[in-house]
């Protein structure tokens, strides 16, 4: 048995609807990273100087000492870059969630306050704005429980969402087993909230942006200045309002750090996009994270279901054992694929479950083909047939036919079942009488290798609206 953890399927082709209020076609959330004084100094016992995200391109750790360039870039942060992003964003009355370094938030003690009264969501950046993946999943899960003590000392309440950043392997759950997040953030993989399962905890996460994201600013290959990086911005929200105005609303999210977006000539961008934003009225909703966090659960609560990839042997082929007829081991071989989360679908297990039976010898597929009732036969006749089989001749009518067509079928049945050596098979759920009735006709004429793989397509394809019907 294999399973592969990575959700490469999500919400699919027909995402949920959000409701976001007022009928909003766009949310718009906007993240404030806030880690000057939090970032890796020897100051703040860390082996060497910070070297990522600032304007020094390139940078390189300097080991056991500290960096004078470096460390007055992020001052600028705290110092001036702050209070610019504050007054823009007070002014246009749209609010933001701070991603607080623990650290940081103890050492800025005015901005804290002025968070507060602008009445921001002051939500968990980690203890320390530093490299996880080299750190011990016990001293992480050590720093997780420091920051939200040093948190709540700090703001006065506990943070109720988490972002690492520089996460681990581990951040994501080592999150949801603290048990006291609304929501957790180390995930770039949607346009709109979702649930991980860990343990017997549905924890709520709401995805956020490498891409509209200042950050770009200070890599190779990013934003070159401030106008590409308002286009950036306002061609995803313009998209992403095509989307809302289309039936399809989403979460539009924009990153900002202090040293960075705080800058004149980025802040200036960002002003510009405010403007554009607000200028689409009541088709935008502007909230935290914590307010999309808390919509999302009332609207859509976690769901309780099974889930395929998750099952056990026994369980798995007792549940999809008789969705190809009378063939439990095609169950059987599919539970030993990769499965994973793109497989509690019905596609996905219809895919499996095909896979399984592809693979199978000449003979094995043969009997498959071999075990299907006759359309209309002598088994639908004594009732004698499986649940699914008679539930889906009823549906195309053929518990209700004439006698005239009834002698038609035993006729046409005879004929194909003597000329191929197995019975013909068709996904009724798609036909009616007539259009079944037409497509026996013509294809009683073809020859039995035709046959054969019509009519195993035909059977992957029952299996796929049994399953439909099964994973709701």
């Amino acid at each position: 048995m294999k399973r592969y953890p990575r959700n490469m399927i999500g919400y699919g082709p027909n995402p949920p609807d959000p409701k976001w209020p007022a009928g909003a076609k766009i949310a718009v959330q906007v993240v404030l990273n806030y880690e000057e004084g939090g970032e890796n100094n020897i100051l703040h016992g860390d082996a060497a100087s910070e070297a990522f995200l600032s304007e020094i391109i390139g940078a390189a750790q300097w080991p056991g000492q500290r960096h004078w360039n470096m460390e007055s870039i992020y001052e600028y942060g705290a110092r001036a870059g702050f209070w610019r992003l504050h007054r823009i964003f007070t002014e246009a009355g749209v609010p933001l969630t701070i991603y607080g370094v623990a650290t940081a938030l103890a050492r800025s003690p005015e901005q804290v306050a002025a968070m507060k009264a602008a009445d921001w969501e002051i939500a968990s950046h980690g203890l320390k704005w530093v490299e996880y993946k080299d750190i011990s999943e016990e001293e992480e899960r050590e720093h997780i429980a420091e920051a939200v003590r040093l948190h709540t000392e700090v703001v006065g309440a506990r943070p109720r969402g988490l972002y690492v950043g520089r996460s681990s392997m581990q951040s994501i759950r080592l999150g949801a087993e603290e048990g006291g997040f609304a929501y957790l953030a180390d995930a770039y993989d949607d346009d709109l909230p979702h649930y991980m399962r860990f343990g017997d905890r549905e924890q709520l996460i709401v995805p956020y942006t490498l891409d509209a994201n200042d950050m770009r600013f200070a890599v190779a290959a990013g934003f070159a200045d401030g106008e590409e990086f308002f286009r950036y911005l306002r061609d995803a929200f313009d998209m992403l309002l095509e989307e809302g105005r289309a039936g399809a609303p989403k979460m539009m999210n924009v990153g900002l750090h202090c040293r960075l977006a705080g800058r004149p000539g980025r802040a200036m961008a960002v002003k510009r996009f405010l403007e554009h934003a607000l200028g689409h009225g009541d088709e935008v909703w502007f909230a935290t994270r914590l307010q999309i966090a808390e919509h999302w659960r009332q609207v859509h609560p976690p769901e309780t279901r099974e889930r395929p990839s998750s099952m056990d042997k026994a369980q798995f082929v007792e549940k999809f054992g008789g969705v190809y007829e009378h063939s439990p081991w095609v169950a059987e071989k599919a539970f030993e694929l990769e499965l994973g989360p793109a497989h509690d679908r019905a596609a996905g297990l219809a895919n499996a479950l095909a896979r399984a039976f592809r693979r199978a010898s000449p003979e094995d597929r043969l009997a498959v083909l071999k075990a299907h009732p006759d359309l209309a036969g002598k088994l639908a006749s004594a009732r004698r047939l499986t649940a699914d089989s008679s539930a889906e001749q009823a549906s195309a009518g053929l518990d209700a036919l004439t006698d005239e067509e009834r002698a038609r079928f035993e006729q046409l049945n005879a004929a194909y079942t003597q000329k191929h050596d197995f019975p013909f098979i068709i996904a009724v759920r798609d036909h009616d009488k007539n259009s079944i009735l037409r497509s026996f006709e013509e294809r009683i004429g073809n020859d039995t290798e035709t046959e054969r793989e019509t009519a195993a397509r035909q059977v992957e394809r029952i299996a796929e609206l049994r399953l439909r019907a099964l994973l709701l």
